[in-house]
Formats: structure tokens, sequence, C-alpha cells
């Protein structure tokens, strides 16, 4: 794990991802402490400006625990939500943030130990990336 532990913003799903997430802890698997979730009912309902928000905060990655194919909600969850993510990679190089400080993958209720591989996989790239802030023009 890096010495400076970077800050990670997830996105996560209330009834798909967030169960996995709780077991995650439940379980006492152990990820980085600065991780922080946000819960929305579907993953295709994140605007690419609140990820955007995020850096402008000081959060270092953003990371989408998407709802894939299991969404109840639409049929078509997983390609609306690879498009959100697109946009918000485009918005995020206009304002000079690097492009992979944003992750998604998909998360299913019992999806614990992926979910603490990705919050620890991430954390180590953001480490290697540095701190996030726009990049001088």
């Amino acid at each position: 794990m890096p010495e400076r532990l970077p800050r990670i913003l997830v996105f996560s799903t209330t009834n798909i991802s967030d169960p996995g997430i709780d077991l995650a802890g439940s379980s006492h698997l152990h990820y980085p402490p600065t991780v922080t979730t946000i819960t929305v009912p579907c993953s295709s309902a994140i605007k690419p400006g609140w990820i955007v928000h995020a850096f402008e905060r000081g959060f270092d990655g953003v990371f989408v625990a998407s709802d894939g194919h299991e969404c109840g909600y639409l049929t078509d969850c997983t390609e609306r939500s690879a498009r959100i993510a697109a946009e918000a990679q485009e918005l995020m190089q206009a304002r000079g943030f690097e492009p992979e400080r944003l992750r998604m993958a998909a998360l299913c209720s019992v999806c614990a130990e992926p979910f603490v591989n990705y919050m620890r996989e991430f954390a180590t790239k953001l480490a290697e990336l540095g701190p996030a802030g726009a990049v001088a023009a």
C-alpha cells in the first residue's frame, strides 16, 4: 500500500453494488480508509459533471461501481454508464485531470473481495500518479 493514501470517491448503486461493499466491511476486509462512497439508484444516473466536481474538491480518483447487466431499471444501463464515463473523461482532460483517474467496473451484491481488490489496485495507481490537480495552462 502506498505511503500517501489517495482519496477515492465511489459511486455505488443501492441494490447492486452497495450490498457487496457492505459485505466487504462486515467481512472485515481491508481497503484504504480514504475511500468514500455515495449511493445512487443506478450508475446510468451519474452526471459527468459530478465526477469532475469530485476532482475539483480534492479527490484523487473516482470509481463507478456500475450495475452492469443486472440493472433493474434499464436494459441499456451498461451502455449508458460507459457513455457517461467517456464524457466525464473528456471533461477531465479539458480541465487537466488524467483520464485514468476514473475507473468503472460492474460490482454485484456479493463482490466484496473484487471491490477490495479494485480499491487497493486503484489506490496504488493513484499514488503513482500523485495528487490530482489541474495542469497549469
